[in-house]
């Protein structure tokens, strides 16, 4: 049995019938060819499948897609408006944020969610926003940088 669902991922809206067990982060990728969102442990401990659904950062490994029908889904490539990178993507590549890429799209987007109701948050305070968010790569200090110069620069400062 297949049932109908309809999701906006940034902004284009798509319509299919699937199965009902199918996840979120399979929708986003196999049937809206968005790749960004990456699937990692598929179980919701490793933060790469982050996304905001309505504006709140979930974990697409853990939602199915019949719980999101007609929701708003904003991934990594949705950030960046008419070309130009978000404040935090631009802030993750001058700080180095990133090494091989695989947890950015989620650590940008949990960012996102931190900042949204934290603006200027310490350091400590960025760390507790990106737990359960892993890196396998980095280490966290340019992470942590990056959010911090984000927050500056989507304060204009």
């Amino acid at each position: 049995m297949k049932l109908p669902v309809s999701i906006t991922i940034n902004g284009r809206r798509y319509q299919r019938d699937v199965e009902p067990r199918l996840l979120l982060v399979h929708f986003i990728r196999d049937l809206g060819g968005v790749t960004g969102t990456k699937v990692g442990c598929d179980t919701s401990q490793c933060g790469a499948c982050t996304v905001l659904l309505d504006g709140v950062a979930v974990r697409s490994c853990t939602c199915l897609v019949v719980q999101a029908d007609g929701s708003s889904v904003t991934t990594i490539e949705g950030l960046a408006l008419a070309g130009t990178l978000h404040p935090l993507q631009e802030a993750f590549w001058n700080k180095h944020g990133l090494q091989c890429g695989f947890c950015t799209p989620g650590m940008i987007l949990a960012s996102y969610e931190l900042l949204k109701h934290n603006p200027q948050p310490t350091d400590e305070e960025i760390r507790h926003g990106l737990e359960g968010n892993m890196c396998r790569c980095t280490g966290y200090q340019n992470i942590v940088r990056a959010v911090r110069e984000a927050a500056m620069l989507m304060a204009g400062k």
